[in-house]
């Protein structure tokens, strides 16, 4: 496949929160064991920052306070969303003076894409010089520290950035197509690759794929056999090549699609939202077949509890049209074990099929069994006469019996909405 050649700068604020925190205080982050933590919830808060020196000293960034060793003495102040987001703001305007709206994509609230390929010429640099020029601007202007990765696509700008750059005193690295072999290809486990989570590392594993090396080496057409679109797109990564673009995330004209979201009565933590998920994805298919619908895009999203703010929400093209609750389903769980952070409270699920089309034959694929899809159509086929007949309570999974599911009050109720 054609690889792109494009200048990326994937920068990071360093501990962001408790960085802030330190900053507003006048203290160095560098040297002051400070926890960013919810002081209500006693000695189990979890903490969602902690400082660099406390990191340094090989406290997690996402750990309970009762963790963290006796012997280390720290200060504990409570999350302040507003101010995180106000400095957030801040540093997006540094780099809007260098770059232009289109340029730039706001991956998390600390941490943003730069296409630069276009302003070496301007700024007279190379794209290493410009990423040095733009670290102290922000130092300079906020007080925060950033690490930064370059690459020729976004994939590999994030994962030098993820993987090398903090290894270097100016917090830079630069990988290249050439640089796959000897830095990507070795890494193992696999979920320490951007894009690979605990859940499909496991699957990954059960192939006897267990360092990135084997997964670039691996039998692409067997990946997607298995994986569906998801097994093509690790096997790219795994080679390094991701041909997305800054403006494949920018804001695209609303069209008639299927969504539903749901406000939970409490916070969610990691797998326990995994049924929520997988529920209402069942309810979204109920609907597209309900229409003779099917669809080509799935978007999937997580809003976090308001005492740590934030979340994501991003969609993935399958490469071919579906209304099947099992690949809507997986669609969703890539997503989430992509850009979830472990052990953040989740409050709001969101999920939308959009690209619809009418249904009117399926194209299977060579390693598909005629007989298997059949079989399958007509029992998601049976399962929605049931629910139209008898009420959608009338048939569930054992599942729906667990505390954490939310089935059964959602079917009393109307749920998302259809646009």
């Amino acid at each position: 496949m054609e690889k792109i050649y494009r200048h990326i700068l994937c920068i990071d604020l360093k501990s962001f929160f408790a960085s802030v925190e330190c900053v507003d205080r006048g203290l160095n982050a560098f040297t002051t064991p400070l926890v960013v933590a919810n002081t209500n919830q006693g000695n189990g808060a979890i903490t969602l920052a902690v400082s660099p020196y406390l990191k340094a000293q090989g406290i997690s960034g996402r750990t309970r306070l009762y963790q963290i060793p006796k012997h280390i003495s720290y200060k504990k102040v409570p999350p302040r969303m507003k101010r995180y987001i106000e400095m957030s703001k801040k540093v997006v305007e540094i780099y809007l003076s260098f770059v232009s709206q289109e340029d730039l994509h706001i991956y998390s609230i600390d941490e943003c894409f730069l296409d630069v390929t276009h302003y070496l010429n301007y700024y007279k640099k190379s794209d290493y010089e410009l990423a040095e020029t733009i670290l102290h601007e922000v130092e300079e202007k906020t007080g925060l520290t950033a690490t930064c990765g370059i690459g020729p696509n976004m994939l590999l700008a994030k994962l030098s950035m993820d993987i090398e750059a903090k290894k270097y005193k100016n917090g830079i690295a630069k990988w290249t197509y050439d640089d796959v072999p000897e830095k990507l290809w070795p890494i193992t486990p696999l979920s320490k690759v951007w894009g690979i989570g605990l859940r499909m590392e496991k699957r990954l594993n059960n192939l006897g794929i267990t360092s990135i090396y084997e997964l670039a080496h691996y039998d692409k057409h067997k990946l997607k056999a298995k994986f569906g679109v998801l097994g093509e797109e690790l096997w790219l990564h795994a080679n390094g090549i991701d041909n997305s673009i800054i403006s494949d995330f920018k804001h695209q004209p609303k069209e008639k699609s299927f969504s539903h979201s749901q406000v939970l009565m409490r916070d969610y933590m990691n797998e326990e939202v995994l049924l929520v998920i997988e529920e209402m994805a069942g309810i979204l298919t109920r609907r597209l077949r309900a229409e003779a619908q099917e669809c080509l895009v799935v978007g999937f999203g997580i809003s976090y509890s308001k005492v740590v703010g934030g979340g994501f929400y991003h969609s993935l093209k399958l490469d071919q049209p579906t209304d099947d609750t099992s690949k809507i389903y997986a669609i969703c769980l890539s997503i989430f074990d992509k850009f979830y952070e472990e052990n953040m409270p989740i409050r709001k699920v969101s999920i939308s099929l959009g690209k619809l089309s009418r249904k009117v034959g399926r194209q299977l694929d060579l390693f598909s069994s005629i007989e298997t899809q059949e079989s399958q159509d007509k029992m998601m086929q049976a399962i929605d006469e049931i629910h139209e007949r008898f009420g959608k309570n009338s048939l569930l999974k054992t599942t729906s019996l667990l505390s954490h599911s939310t089935i059964r009050d959602r079917n009393q109720k109307i749920g998302g909405h259809h646009e």
